[in-house]
């Protein structure tokens, strides 16, 4: 069997897998029974399209699409997490929302970055899917090398402390150098 012939069953196996995953969207199979177009080509022809006027960013539409992309899907995960009993995926997307917050705040502020950083909002859209969607867990990643460092550097927050109880240490430690440092004035 040759190279292409090898590539080409990988793509049709791949659509195939697709398609198979398809199937749980009733909405999809009646477009697909209207059009005659297989859900998996049109799901990936809209994916296409889609990223195409985020690379494009005519009129300001990719910063439109890559905020959506943004906001969208991992809200969507997110209020599935919340009525899940495990904090694993609670974890995830808090820490997802936070690099995500942090991200906007950064990105207000300087608006250099839109103007130099060719096809910017096509390189957020990917980072934040990546990020958001749980399959990756890019957000483990940029906890564990980002937001933990900096949380326990600069925030005092040890490992296992939550911020309240932390809070509370300090608030604690500082009635009880007030109260030293006012029996040694007596």
């Amino acid at each position: 069997m040759s190279y292409t012939a090898d590539i080409q069953d990988k793509v049709f196996a791949a659509i195939n897998t697709i398609d198979k995953e398809l199937e749980k969207y009733p909405a999809l199979k009646k477009v697909e029974a209207q059009t005659g177009v297989p859900k998996a080509y049109g799901v990936l022809g809209f994916v296409f399209v889609y990223f195409f006027l985020i690379f494009l960013n005519l009129g300001g539409i990719g910063q439109l699409l890559a905020n959506f992309a943004s906001l969208v899907v991992p809200g969507y995960y997110s209020l599935i997490a919340l009525e899940t009993k495990t904090l694993e995926d609670d974890t995830h997307f808090l820490t997802y929302w936070v690099v995500y917050a942090a991200f906007s705040v950064v990105e207000f502020w300087s608006k250099a970055i839109l103007y130099w950083v060719p096809f910017y909002w096509l390189f957020k859209t990917i980072f934040f899917l990546y990020i958001g969607l749980p399959q990756y867990g890019g957000c483990r990643i940029i906890y564990l090398n980002v937001i933990r460092p900096f949380s326990i550097k600069f925030l005092g927050i040890k490992g296992g402390a939550s911020a309240s109880s932390s809070l509370k240490e300090k608030i604690n430690d500082a009635a009880d150098a007030a109260s030293i440092a006012t029996s040694v004035d007596n």
